[in-house]
């Protein structure tokens, strides 16, 4: 195993590839899915020196069981190193399982009543995290730039700045930030803040969570809030429940600068396009079509978890035909809700809620040749989900608050041109970026049931040209365009280009 420290550092919990066992041999697979956050980052790979890069995560470890720590993966992205911090089964629990989607996930996404302190162990939280932080700094070069995601590697950089003082840090969330009054909820609130304000960059989706970021840096750490921007007319639409006039992009805090930026996460839309072209996509898009007849086909998409709204769309379709009988029989809804995570009671409930929902709406409304609700409660392959989308007339994508939601944009860059309506919950972040869908408030009966009329009811010109500006909108800030900006903003803070560096 090559010792050569790596200029590019990703430490994520997920590892970057699927991990099985042919013949006896572990071997490490691509994801099914081409299209999401993992492939994505492991394209920053390319950007740097061929084998410069590094990935940091957990593997789950049985006591006992032997495994390579390090090892090397070469695929299209140029050949990279990966460090498995094993865990065990408590760890994950306590960890992952309590601290983060228990105590952290609850405040994060604004349902503070839902957050669980009693079998929080901090401690435990503290020691995951120190382990990510030094099987970073074990890959990287000293002046590397360490790149930590995601809410749960929150102590991360605290750990990393006194294990590597000249790294250049840097953090991206992939959740909502709170505003202060509830983020205050958690007991370690300064721990938390400190650690954040350790990194030299720290990236959210949109302009409105680096506001509320900064905000409270200045209220518990006294940061001044050194420089703001206008935000870009592209992501700030006034009137809506996320936008933001401007927003802070440095902050000065112990005599040093901490750099804000919002960069939402995009889809891969011109793979999306490809793929719903495919002949054997064809061939799926007709079987749907043809199984429908003239009924309309309505798309909610998303994991098992009380966050995501799936609830609120179910009984918003359920009112609607009670509404307008005259839909019964005319109109189907699709549903795949994919459990989030095992052996969490939380979800469980919210999964048992959903398969009743659909159960009483099929019982009150089915007839011999039409079930109004179709559930999926296991993944769709990848292909097969975009052919549903693109045969889709609506998809209902009403997340009581999302960090982003990147079904919105899926679903937009798998109608390849066609009409379509996206009914869209104002508070996922994506919403700023797609004003052309029917915004609704999920929390509001009334208006959910407003935007679904509005969807079915929009004459087809208009749903064809809100469709192309929102195609437009999803092609224009697609993923590639998400890691140029996001590298350029390496770039600010030290992370040289492949040719930099061979000059210097």
């Amino acid at each position: 195993m090559s010792t050569k420290k790596s200029s590019l550092v990703i430490v994520y919990h997920r590892q970057p590839y699927e991990e099985a066992v042919e013949d006896g041999r572990t071997v490490f697979r691509p994801n099914r899915s081409p299209n999401g956050i993992v492939p994505t980052l492991k394209s920053f790979f390319q950007r740097t020196e061929p084998g410069a890069g590094a990935w940091v995560a957990w593997k789950h470890a049985r006591p006992g069981e032997a495994f390579e720590r390090v090892v090397h993966i070469d695929d299209v992205n140029g050949g990279y190193t990966v460090s498995r911090l094993p865990l065990t089964p408590e760890e994950v629990e306590s960890f992952y399982h309590v601290t983060s989607k228990e105590a952290l996930w609850p405040v994060l996404h604004s349902f503070p009543w839902l957050f669980s302190y009693d079998n929080v162990d901090w401690d435990t939280f503290r020691a995951v995290n120190r382990k990510f932080a030094e099987a970073a700094a074990a890959q990287a070069e000293d002046d590397a730039v360490i790149w930590v995601h995601d809410y749960n590697l929150w102590l991360v950089p605290a750990y990393l700045r006194a294990l590597k003082p000249k790294a250049r840090i840097a953090f991206f969330h992939h959740t909502p930030f709170p505003a202060a009054d509830v983020f205050n909820i958690l007991p370690w609130r300064q721990e938390i803040l400190d650690s954040l304000l350790a990194c030299d960059l720290v990236g959210f989706h949109i302009p409105r969570y680096a506001r509320n970021f900064a905000e409270l840096a200045r209220a518990l750490a006294g940061a001044e809030i050194a420089e703001s921007v206008p935000v870009d007319p592209a992501f700030g639409a006034m009137g809506q429940a996320l936008s933001e006039p401007d927003m802070p992009v440095r902050l000065r805090v112990g005599g040093r600068d901490v750099a804000l930026d919002s960069a939402p996460v995009g889809t891969d839309a011109a793979l999306i396009r490809s793929v719903v072209e495919k002949p054997a996509s064809r061939a799926i898009q007709r079987e749907i079509r043809e199984g429908l007849g003239e009924r309309r086909m309505i798309m909610a998409v998303g994991r098992t978890d009380y966050t995501k709204g799936m609830i609120e769309a179910m009984e918003g379709f359920e009112r609607l035909l009670e509404r307008r009988p005259e839909l019964v029989g005319q109109v189907k809804l699709v549903v795949t809700s994919v459990r989030a995570a095992a052996s969490m009671k939380v979800y469980d409930d919210t999964q048992r809620d959903i398969e009743a929902t659909a159960g009483r709406i099929n019982g009150r409304f089915s007839k011999l040749d039409w079930t109004p609700v179709v559930l999926f409660s296991n993944s769709i392959p990848f292909e097969t989900l975009l052919s549903y989308y693109h045969a889709a007339d609506i998809c209902l994508t009403t997340p009581l608050r999302d960090g982003l939601n990147l079904v919105a944009k899926e679903y937009v860059a798998a109608k390849a041109g066609t009409p379509g309506a996206l009914v869209l919950s104002e508070f996922a972040g994506c919403a700023v970026e797609l004003p052309d869908a029917v915004l609704t408030n999920p929390y509001s009966r009334r208006n959910l049931d407003r935007a679904l009329d509005e969807a079915l009811d929009m004459p087809r010109a208009e749903a064809a040209e809100r469709m192309r500006r929102m195609e437009k909108a999803v092609q224009g800030c697609d993923i590639a365009c998400w890691a140029d900006h996001v590298f350029g903003e390496f770039g600010k803070i030290g992370l040289a280009a492949p040719e930099s560096r061979a000059a210097a």
